[in-house]
């Protein structure tokens, strides 16, 4: 995996919000937008997992300590599959 470093500017103030070091802060700040963004749906557990630099099974921990469910679905899905259930319990 090919990794590269982009510069991303921050009042110094942002460190002491969360009482993190600028390395802690980043980190911090890499995992909650890959919670996030798996939690809307933009991005899988793979892709998250790998975007932080954790492994699967670190993710779903990550998932499990912020109070992300790691099953996500969409309205449409779930309702799918609700209606597939039904039909194989009529059958």
């Amino acid at each position: 995996m090919n990794v590269k470093s982009y510069t991303i500017e921050l009042p110094d103030s942002a460190f002491s919000a969360l009482r993190k070091s600028p390395t802690e802060f980043i980190e911090e700040m890499k995992r909650a937008a890959v919670l996030k963004w798996y939690e809307s749906g933009l991005i899988s557990q793979d892709k998250a997992a790998e975007i932080a630099g954790l492994s699967r099974y670190e993710f779903l921990r990550l998932l499990s300590q912020y109070d992300v469910s790691a099953i996500q679905y969409t309205r449409e899905v779930l309702e799918e599959e609700l209606s597939y259930a039904s039909d194989k319990h009529r059958s």
